[in-house]
């Protein structure tokens, strides 16, 4: 997942509904294009997580040989600190980032 930070606050921002609907004209249309993409960006990075973490799993867990590995503490600490996927849809959306259709609409 290659996002830009800076552009992407990480907390909650007010956001003005009537920029929201421009795209659809209609708002709640707007956010389920959102949760959708919010959803495909959480899958790829649950993904991209798991794949660089099955590096350290070890075949025998046993309680007593757990140990901490400082790279994988780093990799967790790195995903944790990414923004989280709605305001990434959020922000993909305002910028025309998103790719939709709906073809109820494409019928009429």
């Amino acid at each position: 997942m290659n996002q830009n930070k800076n552009s992407i606050p990480n907390s909650t921002v007010t956001r003005d509904l009537r920029e929201l609907d421009k795209g659809t004209d209609n708002i709640y249309e707007s956010i389920v294009v959102i949760s959708k993409r919010a959803n495909q960006i959480s899958v790829d990075v649950k993904d991209e997580l798991n794949q660089k973490l099955s590096e350290f799993a070890s075949s025998n867990d046993n309680l007593e040989e757990v140990f901490e590995n400082r790279e994988q503490i780093e990799i967790s600490k790195h995903y944790e600190r990414l923004p989280k996927p709605s305001l990434v849809a959020v922000d993909e959306f305002l910028h025309d980032k998103i790719y939709f259709r709906n073809p109820s609409k494409e019928q009429d």
